[in-house]
């Protein structure tokens, strides 16, 4: 294993967080302070508590998830196209690394930014509404796995991408309105029969529902149901991005 270009790989990545503070940490957290004023302390002070939770608490996990997914996604996919936008990912296609550590420093990188960003957002969280988290290890993991499974599908789209407009496609267009429609403000189970069952075919209600339960104890999916669906997820993008270094798929040409 080749440690060192890893390392190197890694830290590089993490360097450019730091070089773009306002960008990487700050936007974010004002983005989701400003969820946290209207739908929390405006909105939710005149809303009922759901499943015994006060609203401005229950959508803190929807709104750190939609954060997490967002920002992995982003950073992940910048971080891989930029080189193939320079001509420096024949570089590294040729240098002594494995495809696999290479996808593992650049999708660490990207997974480190997002769990580091969605603490951040936790803890600005209690400025605004009262909260607890009932299983502090399950809200770790789902947070871990969480980042590294967007950041996998952030990297695949760098890839895929051959234009900057399509960076934000994906995203934009298929991530968000999945993360709104995933229970990140309300309950599934406060859907109608058909309307709810239509709902969980979208995969993001069970993270949601997942990292939901370890703050409070309650969800709209079992937790088992939760994990697993999170790590299928994270299966897919490994075997896809594994497919893409054995083909050379968008990258070689």
């Amino acid at each position: 294993m080749n440690l060192h270009a890893m390392r190197a790989i890694y830290r590089f990545e993490m360097a450019r967080t730091w070089r773009t503070p306002l960008q990487s940490i700050v936007s974010p957290v004002i983005s989701t302070s400003l969820y946290f004023i209207v739908f929390g302390a405006a909105i939710g002070s005149r809303m009922q508590a759901i499943d015994g939770v006060a609203y401005g608490s229950f959508i803190v996990p929807g709104l750190i998830m939609l954060s997490l997914l967002t920002q992995s996604i982003a950073n992940a996919s910048f971080a891989i196209y930029f080189p193939k936008f320079t001509g420096t990912i024949y570089e590294l296609l040729s240098a002594p690394v494995a495809w696999w550590e290479a996808v593992i420093a650049y999708v660490g990188a990207a997974a480190t930014k997002s769990i580091f960003l969605g603490l951040i957002i936790l803890l600005t969280a209690t400025a605004f509404v009262p909260l607890r988290v009932e299983h502090p290890l399950w809200m770790l993991l789902f947070l871990f796995l969480t980042a590294m499974t967007f950041s996998l599908f952030g990297f695949i789209i760098g890839i895929w991408a051959d234009g900057f407009e399509k960076l934000q496609v994906i995203p934009l267009l298929v991530v968000t309105p999945l993360t709104f429609l995933g229970g990140s403000f309300y309950s599934i189970d406060m859907l109608p029969g058909i309307w709810r069952t239509v709902a969980l075919f979208n995969p993001v209600v069970y993270l949601i529902s997942g990292f939901r339960w370890s703050f409070f104890g309650v969800s709209e999916v079992g937790i088992v149901v939760s994990l697993g669906m999170t790590l299928i997820f994270l299966a897919a993008c490994i075997a896809t991005v594994g497919w893409i270094f054995r083909t050379g798929y968008r990258l070689k040409t």
